[in-house]
């Protein structure tokens, strides 16, 4: 059974339609794991999990988050590293320490940080 590919269609027919997830952070927003000792800035967002099975299979099934929330990209670090985590909206949260990000990807993307974000190049903004 073909599902229809128009919105109104699919309303209409009686397909449910799957919930819409709302982002908490927004990208340039500095963030903190909820249960890692990490830090990163956001600088992409996927409405929903965009990964591989085999990478979402490697989280231990009791802290695997669900698929139908944001997931976030980050520019990460902690005290050994700095890297780029993908991350769900339910294991984040605001870093309050008012302290920028070392990474070295920050200066490709951001300019300014205050108030605890940062801002998009110009370049990068649509």
């Amino acid at each position: 059974m073909s599902q229809p590919a128009d919105l109104s269609a699919r309303i209409k027919s009686g397909i449910p339609m799957p919930p819409i997830a709302i982002a908490s952070f927004a990208i340039g927003e500095v963030v903190r794991h909820r249960l890692f000792d990490f830090r990163g800035v956001v600088f992409d967002i996927d409405p929903v999990f965009a990964n591989t099975d085999a990478w979402y299979d490697s989280i231990p099934e009791d802290l695997r988050p669900r698929k139908d929330q944001p997931f976030y990209h980050l520019l990460a670090e902690n005290a050994e590293s700095s890297y780029i985590a993908y991350v769900s909206q339910q294991n984040l949260v605001a870093d309050d320490s008012d302290e920028p990000i070392d990474h070295p990807g920050i200066s490709g993307l951001f300019e300014d940080y205050a108030a605890g974000r940062y801002r998009l190049k110009a370049l990068h903004r649509q």
